[in-house]
């Protein structure tokens, strides 16, 4: 049974441990300053902002001709102006609203690093499959996990009574 659980946790760090890789790199080229897009933090000068937030709101619809699905609407410092970044469902594309002069554009085609992070960090590279293949990933990492711990508490159970066979 022991060898059975060995072999299925070898082949779930296999296979987990691509994804996780590549979603610790996004996130430590997260964490370095000025990496990824949106990287700098600026104090909002508050006496700049002139657009209302359902005003930011109504302008990127207009923009994107539609309603739009907003999930989130952020008000930040970008480039030194106040904007708020309309951000929609699951997807990498935004609209900027300048908070002064209420001017809306679609984000620019990011870097490749914030590409990178991105589609690692956060599976946009899945569309539609995004929640789902995050589901089934944590879950096989989750087994894997269990396995691991599994195989740890009888190997030492083990070497504690004076055996050492990997096969029971």
């Amino acid at each position: 049974m022991t060898r059975i659980i060995y072999q299925i946790h070898i082949v779930l760090g296999a296979i987990v441990s691509i994804p996780l890789l590549a979603f610790a790199v996004s996130g430590f080229l997260y964490a370095l300053p000025n990496t990824v897009e949106g990287g700098t933090v600026e104090r909002i000068d508050a006496a700049r902002v002139a657009i209302s937030p359902a005003d930011a709101m109504r302008r990127a619809n207009e923009l994107a001709g539609r309603e739009l699905p907003t999930t989130a609407l952020t008000l930040l410092m970008k480039d030194g102006r106040p904007q708020y970044q309309s951000i929609g469902g699951l997807g990498a594309e935004s609209i900027f609203i300048d908070a002064e002069t209420g001017t809306a554009s679609h984000s620019k085609p990011p870097t490749l690093k914030t590409r990178f992070f991105r589609e690692a960090h956060f599976y946009f590279f899945a569309g539609s499959w995004q929640v789902t293949l995050l589901l089934v990933m944590s879950a096989l990492a989750a087994v894997s996990a269990a396995t691991g711990i599994y195989l740890n508490v009888v190997h030492w159970g083990r070497k504690l009574k004076g055996g050492n066979r990997l096969d029971a």
